[in-house]
């Protein structure tokens, strides 16, 4: 698949397949761990409720999922291997699109994101606090 294939507003539901078959593609016990590792990055950074930019930055904020989500789709695309990529994509376009119920995964992005903010904020008070 291009790059170019993953961009534009009409592909919107593509790029909702893509990440499925990306979610396929990281429980695949075939999957090389280098494409695991960028479909599990990609993936968390498409479900964390926080972004890199936030959305209320004008133009900006809509850059990020524009640009992030579909490069790190094409890296992981890049490193795996055309037939297996290619039967996970079929996989995900037969389920219809229909993404796991990820109770805990949600779960789990939203822990990672309070340990960081504990973590800048022990920094901080240690600065603060002359530490």
């Amino acid at each position: 698949m291009k790059l170019s294939q993953l961009f534009g507003a009409a592909n919107r539901a593509r790029l909702g397949i893509c990440l499925l078959a990306l979610w396929k593609l990281m429980r695949h016990p075939d999957t090389p761990r280098a494409p695991k590792l960028v479909a599990l990055l990609v993936l968390a950074y498409a479900l964390s409720p926080i972004d890199l930019i936030p959305d209320f930055i004008p133009v900006l904020g809509q850059l990020d999922e524009l640009i992030l989500l579909p490069l790190g789709i094409a890296l992981a695309i890049r490193l795996t291997p055309e037939a297996l990529w290619q039967a996970r994509l079929r996989e995900a376009e037969a389920s219809g699109g229909r993404a796991p119920k990820l109770f805990w995964g949600a779960l789990l992005i939203v822990a990672i994101w309070l340990l960081c903010a504990a973590a800048v904020g022990w920094w901080l008070w240690g600065l603060w606090s002359g530490g």
